[in-house]
């Protein structure tokens, strides 16, 4: 057993995850990869090489590396203001506060949001689970759309804040290229780096490998 085995068995054991994947790859291919413990401990069913995970927000890593690529063919720019482009975007105004009737008062942002705002989450975009005037807003306004419909909680620029800066750099990626996202990935990204199981929605064959929630 080597050193990332000791290490992985040791997880195991204590309890910390039910189960993993490792890998190692170097410049010239991958040197490791094992599998530990369950993917399923309800099921009893053992993690597999090629068991297949929810990524969650590392999709906004994908996300970003397409939008630089369209930077690198000059269909998007780092700090043009995106209101051609997105103009459903560039509408939303900043929420200040509440009246005495928790009616949500908005005003005009400072200045328009960038893709450099947006890949840096300085955009001035939140998230509904994150911040408590969001929440409110939501509610308030009964929004079904907890990314896309939110507005602005500070001027663009400013402050740094984890949010959904990431959907609307998707919004953007799907305008320059005139692709679905799913589609620009596949093509532009997946494909030719062989990650043949990494999508928005499984196939039959992978949600039979997929680890639960």
């Amino acid at each position: 057993m080597n050193a990332i085995d000791s290490i992985f068995a040791e997880v195991g054991a204590s309890g910390a995850v039910p189960g993993a994947v490792a890998g190692v790859v170097r410049p010239d291919g991958p040197v490791y990869l094992e599998s530990f413990g369950l993917a399923d401990p309800a099921a009893g069913t053992a993690m597999q090489t090629d068991s297949v995970f929810r990524i969650a927000s590392m999709a906004k890593a994908v996300t970003s590396v397409a939008a630089m690529q369209l930077v690198e063919k000059g269909e998007l720019s780092l700090d043009e203001p995106l209101s051609d482009l997105l103009p459903n975007l560039t509408a939303h105004q900043v929420l200040t506060g509440f009246d005495d009737d928790s009616e949500p008062e908005l005003r005009p942002p400072a200045s328009t949001i960038t893709l450099r705002e947006l890949l840096t989450h300085t955009s001035g975009l939140g998230y509904v689970g994150w911040n408590p005037a969001l929440a409110r807003f939501a509610q308030a306004q009964g929004l079904d759309d907890l990314f896309l419909g939110l507005p602005l909680v500070h001027d663009p620029g400013m402050i740094w804040e984890y949010s959904v800066s990431t959907d609307w750099v998707g919004r953007a990626v799907e305008e320059a290229s005139g692709s679905s996202l799913e589609g620009y990935f596949q093509a532009d990204i997946l494909q030719p780096l062989a990650m043949v199981d990494t999508g928005f929605e499984p196939s039959a064959a992978q949600a039979e490998r997929l680890v639960p929630r």
